[in-house]
């Protein structure tokens, strides 16, 4: 027999009983009634609250109502209970992903702890040895003083790292001349054929978006800045982020590879050495970064200029680096000993944006921020040609591996085309009003150049056709490239993910 409330007549939530009648009642409707009465509502005889006994009771399901009986209700409610179900799946596997990100990142900074330990064990063994007999070792004595830079650049952010010129020796000219002199050869070798597994344009433009990668950077400071592809491991990709970090992700198995943190500002220039796993950063903090992958450490630490670094371009050779900086200096540094060859100041009033290398190596070329391309002769450090025609501060730059092209884009909304042979513009793409552009490339082979900015634009070179156009993103594409033989595209952005395109 249920329980009744004697006032309200309803089956009690919390019921009580009165010593003095004997009835049950709802304790906060008796708890009313005796506050203003003080008094028991049956008997009338004086009733205090501490009088009042709890019943203990088993809890009471209440019933359904009529309405929830129907067949229509009932499959309404396991429809309901299927989605929360679903719902709560979902959570899991995103927890599931999540966590097995951070175990396989934890995993490796241990791999790469235990390689740290293993060498500096192994250096301070050399050492103690080269002491005792008093024949210091060469290589030994060089990796502790870059160790020392590094760690002193770290505790004091100043430029503790000697910038004096070593200066353009006759061997290193010699260098440069032997490898522009077998470049130019192969170039005009390939420049007869077209590669057979370079992919079509009509390949190109079925191309779909293949995979979207949102985890590779801290979501608290949004945005990846800048990417690049190993040539040799077209798995691995490389990504600078605003979280001050570059990060080296496997494409394939969809896994992280290494975390590179040191930088004390976001990372907006990052080159993946392509005959080594070697990485090499640049960043507003004036640093330039060389990285061992496998240990995630800071092999050398650059620092050519005073202002923010805005543009890197490694060497054909692999042995050197180019960068520009708003200091209004381009610098030439040897990445295997960290020496600062030269340091040239350009005539410009403000500082410089962007570098690039010619495919020979012997000319690059560099943006200034007012909206000049200028083209300089490494061996001679002259310049020896400028394009003007853009406005705005210039954005990106790109040669065609051909030798003959040269892409340029700034903040006038447009990417012009200029002849290096007859040193002019010989087409202008004009793009829709209001049009960033924030990167170019040309593909290997030189048949394509993509557009990376307001949205991703691949065009097919000397029609200059554009072949597609992608809309992927959700914010500004920031970085484009393009993996062997156009086989797939890749771009990051300002909404955080890496994304890749290529045929289904």
């Amino acid at each position: 027999m249920a329980l009744v409330c004697a006032i309200s007549n309803e089956v009690p939530d919390v019921p009580v009983l009165s010593p003095k009648s004997g009835s049950i009642f709802e304790r906060r409707l008796i708890e009313k009634y005796v506050n203003e009465n003080g008094c028991d509502p049956i008997t009338g005889d004086e009733l205090k609250l501490e009088e009042l006994i709890e019943v203990k009771v088993p809890a009471i399901v209440k019933p359904k109502p009529p309405s929830a009986t129907s067949i229509p209700a009932t499959l309404k409610s396991m429809q309901d209970e299927w989605d929360a179900l679903m719902l709560y799946a979902f959570t899991q596997r995103q927890q599931l992903q999540t966590a097995r990100q951070e175990l396989s990142h934890a995993l490796y900074q241990h791999d790469a702890a235990c390689r740290v330990i293993a060498r500096l064990n192994k250096e301070v063994t050399a050492a103690r040895e080269a002491l005792a007999t008093l024949k210091p070792q060469a290589g030994i004595t060089q990796v502790v003083q870059q160790q020392q830079i590094a760690v002193a650049a770290e505790a004091t952010g100043n430029a503790t790292q000697p910038v004096e010129q070593a200066g353009m020796s006759a061997e290193v000219i010699q260098k440069l001349q032997d490898k522009a002199t077998v470049l130019t050869q192969e170039r005009k070798k390939r420049g007869r054929t077209v590669p057979e597994e370079l992919v079509s344009a009509d390949k190109i433009r079925g191309f779909l978006t293949l995979a979207s990668h949102p985890g590779l950077h801290s979501a608290s400071v949004p945005g990846i800045l800048t990417l690049d592809i190993n040539c040799s491991d077209q798995s691995r990709i490389l990504t600078g982020g605003n979280d001050k970090n570059a990060t080296v992700f496997n494409k394939d198995t969809e896994q992280i590879v290494a975390v590179l943190k040191g930088h004390t500002k976001k990372v907006t220039k990052v080159i993946y050495h392509p005959d080594e796993d070697t990485v090499i950063t640049g960043s507003p903090d004036t640093s330039i970064r060389i990285w061992n992958v496998p240990t995630s450490q800071t092999v050398l630490l650059l620092r050519s200029h005073e202002g923010p670094v805005t543009g890197l371009s490694l060497h054909p050779t692999g042995d050197y680096i180019l960068s520009t900086s708003t200091d209004r200096h381009w610098a030439f540094s040897d990445i295997r000993t960290g020496r600062l060859l030269t340091k040239v100041p350009d005539t410009a009033e403000i500082g410089l944006t962007t570098a690039q290398f010619h495919p020979d190596g012997l000319i690059f070329g560099i943006g200034t921020e007012d909206s000049q391309v200028k083209i300089w002769d490494l061996k001679e450090q002259s310049n020896v040609a400028n394009f003007p025609g853009h406005t705005g501060p210039i954005s990106a730059i790109s040669f065609s591996e051909n030798g003959y092209y040269l892409a340029t884009a700034a903040d006038d909304s447009c990417v012009k085309l200029w002849d290096l042979r007859k040193l002019k513009n010989f087409k202008t793409i004009q793009l829709d009003d209001g049009y960033e552009v924030k990167d170019l490339c040309f593909d290997q082979s030189g048949t394509y150049l993509a557009i990376a900015g307001t949205d991703i634009r691949i065009y097919l070179c000397k029609q200059w056709q554009e072949l597609k156009v992608f809309n992927d993103h959700t914010a500004m594409a920031t970085g484009i490239r393009f993996g062997k033989h156009a086989q797939f595209l890749a771009s990051t952005s300002m909404d955080r993910t890496l994304k890749l395109y290529g045929i289904e």
